[in-house]
């Protein structure tokens, strides 16, 4: 049976990049509600994959659906419980790691690790899903959860009239500016005005990164 497959798969064999939110998850100990989490993984690309999720300590937590099928340009919700929690297994990090496969093989696309701590007590606000370490891995985002971490519920309203964040929106415009570029591979004629600029030209996983990083911007906009 014919089965469609990644162009050019062997060239980026296990190089793929995975996109997946949240990077790392917070479990805490006293909050019932933080014991649930949803990975989201991303497809962006135009031939569909298959995914698997394995984890280093499977005892301790349940996976909803972890195998499946993600069609070109889409994404999938998996849920993750941990089903462990008590003291003994606080401040203990486990790993998951996401294998993307190329439909009906078993060649490894790309793979990506998702950190998991239980952490006791309960979180400081409700952003905490996001964990520390995954607002230094987004950068520019970083300001952004100052922004919305923290703070009564009362102050709710006084946010109302807080102006836009500026960082969030020059972030936007570059990624945009980015997607605009050439990409590595496509002619051009002379005529063009980055003809004479090579290092303008982006390859298709640069822009990958920069479409990524403008989805995460453009929400932290809308939570604003």
């Amino acid at each position: 049976m014919s089965t469609s497959s990644a162009p050019g798969s062997g060239i980026l064999d296990g190089k793929v990049p995975v996109f997946v939110f949240p990077v790392q998850l917070d479990f805490y100990y006293e909050d019932q509600t933080t014991h649930k989490r949803v990975v989201t993984i991303y497809n962006p690309y135009e031939f569909d994959v298959t995914f698997k999720v394995l984890c280093n300590n499977p005892k301790k937590y349940a996976v909803v659906e972890p195998e499946g099928r993600i069609m070109g340009q889409k994404c999938v919700d998996i849920v993750i419980r941990h089903v462990a929690v008590s003291p003994q297994t606080c401040e203990t990090t486990d790993k998951f790691r996401i294998h993307m496969f190329e439909e009906g093989t078993q060649e490894i696309l790309g793979k990506k690790d998702i950190l998991a701590t239980l952490h006791p007590g309960a979180p400081e606000a409700e952003s905490a899903s996001l964990g520390t370490q995954q607002r230094k891995t987004l950068g520019v985002l970083s300001s952004l959860a100052k922004g919305q971490v923290g703070g009564a519920p009362g102050e709710n309203q006084n946010r109302e009239g807080h102006p836009p964040n500026y960082i969030a929106c020059i972030a936007a415009v570059v990624c945009i500016l980015a997607l605009f570029l050439p990409t590595e591979g496509d002619p051009i004629s002379n005529t063009n005005l980055l003809s004479d600029y090579p290092w303008l030209h982006l390859s298709v996983n640069q822009k990958l990164v920069f479409a990524y990083v403008l989805g995460l911007v453009t929400m932290a906009i809308l939570r604003l």
